[in-house]
């Protein structure tokens, strides 16, 4: 199914500032398919003007629908007779009688010319569902009534009006409706908006008051500085949001002035309670806040007992059990770097880039206390979740301490960790590639590292295999020393 866009593009010769038009017109008209309880579909001309494309349909989420079927992509040619056509020539709306049948329903149609500037660029055309029609109640009287109201500005190009918030958090007309006059007073309120003005603390009704004064009076002393935006925004002379708020009570509010040419007929003020969703807002980020101090508190209490670890080597003379705990101390702080990463985050991923550099200074430093040994990154790893960033960075650091004491044997040079990305395909999922070069003595002949008894290799072979991962050995490409490559699959599942 072509989009909006593609049609206007391909099909007529509406130009950039049009196309833009009709795209806020888009963006705003589920209020006219909610108040009119009708199927809107928008007719753009060809660049034959006999004939018009449906470039966007939208149905009603307060009525049935009266269009079955979808009718983007569609045209329908010239006929002197036909709504769309006349609608667009006359620049006036047109209907048909009422109860003509589509799919063996009874539909009232209507054709709506979109007006920009002085000229006529589009139309939208209603279907309204007549099925099962009976006298209608005082909130579709009052909708119905906002409905001609907003069709009508759309035909003298006075709507929509644009104003600043998020339309996906936006109230909309089923929320919670009501219209004002021009002094500001309810004429009518909807019963999912009274019951949201209860929730906020309302004791009577609305009708008949003024809404600006009556919310600014409802929310609380301490939060006067609010008010005077509140009775802004509900005056109704404006497009205009807001958020009131009353204790633990929450409620968006936006006001849309309805005009006839110049003359002001008041506003609709539309409002949604969100007190709950904020409520669940402000308990993510407790829940967030506190998992990031848990982390910061584990990297504390692994800290200390690398620290713990650094005071007994000092206290050893054996040069083996010296190395033991100083190995120990270094596995404790790479974890530790990963969780320092997790305090400083919003969710449970980390930038590796920022842990493996942390991990290759704490390599150098242990592994080569003369500092003639520097362990660098060429490459990005991106970001990753909690549990593939702890056991990556192990298995980093055991094999760039590998390459730094046993490669390098004491000696100056360079351990190169270079991460590779690769995206996945239709055939395959995305893995990273991790390879850690040195320049040192190379391996020793005829070393199996599979049946080597290394603890350091025995950790890297188990954490390797939990990722589903691969791990080879072997001689350094780029020249002399070795080379360890890692692949593992980017697609981990949760643990």
């Amino acid at each position: 199914m072509p989009s909006m866009s593609e049609i206007i593009a391909e099909r007529t010769g509406l130009g950039d500032a049009d196309h833009a038009w009709l795209k806020a017109v888009v963006a705003e008209w589920q209020l006219l398919a909610d108040l009119s309880f009708s199927d809107l579909v928008l007719w753009v001309p060809d660049t034959d003007e006999n004939v018009f494309w449906a470039a966007a349909q939208i149905r009603p989420t307060t009525g049935p629908t009266a269009l079955i079927d979808d009718v983007i992509g569609d045209l329908i040619a010239y006929s002197p007779e036909h709504l769309v056509s006349e609608a667009y020539l006359s620049g006036e709306m047109t209907r048909t009688s009422e109860g003509k049948l589509q799919a063996g329903i009874p539909v009232d149609v209507h054709a709506l010319p979109i007006r920009r500037g002085d000229r006529v660029i589009a139309v939208i055309e209603q279907h309204t569902s007549q099925l099962g029609v009976r006298a209608p109640s005082s909130l579709e009287q009052s909708y119905l009534k906002t409905a001609d109201d907003l069709a009508r500005m759309i035909a003298d190009g006075g709507f929509p009006i644009p104003d600043e918030g998020d339309d996906a958090l936006g109230p909309r007309v089923g929320d919670g409706f009501i219209r004002i006059d021009i002094e500001g007073f309810v004429e009518y309120a909807s019963p999912n908006a009274l019951s949201a003005y209860r929730r906020f603390g309302l004791i009577g009704d609305l009708e008949d008051e003024n809404l600006a004064e009556l919310t600014a009076d409802l929310v609380p002393v301490p939060d006067r500085p609010v008010d005077d935006s509140l009775r802004s925004v509900l005056s109704g002379r404006s497009a205009r949001r807001a958020e009131a708020v009353a204790g633990d009570a929450h409620m968006l509010l936006r006001a849309l002035p309805l005009t006839r040419g110049k003359e002001r007929l008041g506003a609709m003020v539309l409002c949604r309670d969100v007190s709950d969703l904020r409520r669940r807002e402000r308990e993510l980020v407790t829940k967030n806040a506190t998992i990031r101090e848990i982390h910061h508190r584990v990297k504390n209490n692994l800290q200390t007992v690398a620290a713990l670890l650094r005071m007994q080597a000092r206290r050893i003379d054996a040069p083996e059990a010296k190395a033991a705990l100083g190995e120990a101390m270094s596995r404790v702080e790479s974890i530790a770097i990963v969780h320092e990463a997790l305090s400083q985050t919003f969710d449970e991923s980390v930038d590796f880039d920022r842990v493996v550099d942390g991990v290759l200074k704490l390599v150098g430093d242990v592994a080569s206390p003369d500092g003639t040994a520097v362990a660098t990154r060429e490459g990005s790893f991106g970001v990753m979740t909690a549990t593939m960033a702890t056991s990556l960075s192990m298995v980093i650091t055991e094999l760039c301490q590998n390459a730094v004491e046993h490669g390098l044997a004491g000696r100056t040079g360079v351990v190169i960790v270079r991460p590779t990305r690769r995206p996945a395909t239709k055939s395959a999922a995305g893995e990273l590639q991790i390879e850690i070069l040195d320049g040192g003595v190379g391996l020793p002949e005829g070393f199996d590292w599979r049946s080597s008894r290394s603890l350091g290799l025995s950790i890297v072979n188990t954490l390797v295999a939990e990722l589903r991962g691969t791990l080879e050995l072997g001689s350094n490409p780029d020249g002399t020393g070795t080379r360890a490559s890692v692949v593992v699959p980017l697609d981990q599942p949760a643990r």
